[in-house]
């Protein structure tokens, strides 16, 4: 069988025309380049974006962890589970409302905090960009982001 382009196919775009897989791509780049560093805290990268997010702002709620990091309550809990058990986190119902679960790191957890700069500095070396430039690079992405959730929603 001859492997020409098929007629039916004019107006596909080339893979590397396509803006989802350039940022496919990239994220997979960038999970290859943090598997080592994350290794070496022994972390997974949710659980890193769950742990940085913590850093940045501790003793919050499930529900509101997940807003940030744009994931549901059954792909969280099971990766909070696994940092509550290593004791990075502790998981706890407010006693205000228990249909809350708040989050807070340990005293290890927070630890943890002094060895991420190494990896935030070998990120921001491998980019070998400005932090402008990559300032706008993640708000053009984030726009993109919100609009495809917009989009979703208006669609519903």
């Amino acid at each position: 069988m001859k492997n020409t382009p098929s007629n039916d196919l004019a107006g596909v775009p080339q893979i590397d025309e396509m803006l989802c897989f350039s940022i496919y791509s990239a994220g997979h780049a960038f999970n290859q380049l943090y598997r080592p560093l994350l290794d070496e805290m022994e972390l997974t990268y949710p659980q890193f974006l769950v742990m940085t997010a913590l850093w940045a702002r501790d003793d919050r709620t499930v529900k509101d962890l997940g807003e940030a990091l744009f994931l549901d309550s059954s792909t969280l809990t099971p990766l909070l589970k696994r940092l509550e058990n290593v004791g990075l986190v502790t998981r706890n119902r407010n006693p205000a409302d228990e249909r809350q679960v708040l989050l807070r790191l340990t005293s290890k957890g927070l630890a943890l905090k002094s060895r991420a700069a190494h990896v935030f500095d070998c990120i921001g070396k491998a980019v070998g960009l400005d932090a402008e430039t990559v300032g706008k690079i993640r708000d053009t992405i984030a726009s993109i982001r919100d609009n495809i959730h917009g989009k979703d929603k208006d669609e519903a």
